[in-house]
C-alpha cells in the first residue's frame, strides 16, 4: 500500500528525482564480469530475435566483441535454433574464424563479414547481420531508410548503402561501405547494424526493420511526407546515441531475461 502522506485530499508532494530508478548499462570490475554479461546478452538478444522472425534456416548472425582478447568475438554457433540458444552455448571465435571455445563449428561464410566489419570499426562492440523481411524487401529496392517518422530519424544521415551485390567474400569492402554509420543496408540482402554494446547493436536492428516497414506500407498506400532536414536531425540528436538505444531495448530484453 502507498505511503500516505500530508492532509487528506491534498495531492501528493512529487518523489524527489534522486530516488526515482533508472536502468544504466552496468560498469564491471573485472573481465570476467564484463564476458559474462556480453554473452549473457548476447543470448538473450538471439532469443528475443527467434520471437520476432529474424530467422531463416542457418542463416543470421550476432557477434560481440570479447572484453579481453584481441580479435576475438563470441557467436552463435552453426545449425542450431536462435531460441533456444544460452550463453553456454556461444562460441568464441578469433578473427581468422577458428573456434577457440565451444563444441560446434560456426558459419565461416557468414562470420567472415562479422570479422570484417569488427577490424573495421574497433569501437563497436556488436554486429547484427541476420533475416528480417522488410529489411530484406527496402534493400531489394536499393533504398535508404527515409525519414518518414520520429523514429526513422534515429538513422537520418547516419547509415549507408552498398548499391551493389556483396558477397560473404566481400566482408572488407562492407566494412568499408558501413563507414562510421549505426547501420547498413546490403543491396538484395538486408539490414546490418554496430552498436557499442549488445543491446544497442540489437536495438539498432530492430528499429531499421520496423523503420523499413512503416516506409514500404506508407509508398503502398501513397506518397511519403518527409520530415524536414532541420526536424530530422534534431530528433536523431535526442535519441539516435547508443545509450538511448540501450535504454530503448531494455523492455524487450525483459521478455527474454526470465529464460535465460
Amino acid at each position: 500500500m502507498a505511503e500516505e502522506t500530508g492532509r487528506p485530499g491534498a495531492q501528493p508532494a512529487p518523489v524527489p528525482v534522486d530516488r526515482l530508478h533508472l536502468d544504466l548499462p552496468p560498469v564491471h570490475d573485472t573481465v570476467r564480469e564484463a564476458r559474462a554479461y556480453r554473452k549473457e546478452r548476447l543470448a538473450g538478444a538471439l532469443r528475443l530475435f527467434a520471437r520476432l522472425g529474424y530467422e531463416d534456416g542457418v542463416a543470421g548472425h550476432v557477434t560481440a566483441r570479447d572484453p579481453e582478447f584481441e580479435d576475438c568475438y563470441w557467436v552463435n554457433p552453426f545449425g542450431r535454433a536462435f531460441a533456444g540458444l544460452g550463453p553456454e552455448d556461444l562460441l568464441l571465435v578469433d578473427g581468422d574464424g577458428r573456434v577457440l571455445r565451444g563444441e560446434r563449428r560456426v558459419n565461416q561464410l557468414a562470420f567472415a563479414v562479422h570479422a570484417a566489419v569488427h577490424r573495421a570499426r574497433p569501437g563497436a562492440v556488436a554486429v547484427v547481420r541476420t533475416p528480417a523481411p522488410y529489411g530484406r524487401a527496402l534493400a531489394c529496392l536499393g533504398e535508404l531508410l527515409a525519414p518518414v517518422t520520429h523514429e526513422a530519424c534515429a538513422f537520418y544521415e547516419d547509415h549507408a548503402l552498398l548499391d551493389e551485390y556483396a558477397g560473404a567474400e566481400d566482408g572488407a569492402r562492407i566494412g568499408r561501405a558501413l563507414g562510421p554509420y549505426k547501420a547498413l543496408i546490403l543491396r538484395n540482402q538486408g539490414l546490418l547494424t554496430v552498436g557499442g554494446s549488445v543491446d544497442a547493436a540489437a536495438w539498432w536492428f530492430i528499429a531499421a526493420e520496423r523503420a523499413a516497414q512503416v516506409q514500404l506500407i506508407a509508398r503502398a498506400a501513397g506518397k511519403p511526407v518527409l520530415i524536414d532536414h532541420r526536424s530530422a536531425v534534431a530528433a536523431r540528436e535526442r535519441f539516435g546515441g547508443d545509450l538511448a538505444a540501450w535504454v530503448s531495448y531494455q523492455p524487450l530484453w525483459q521478455t527474454v531475461a526470465s529464460t535465460s
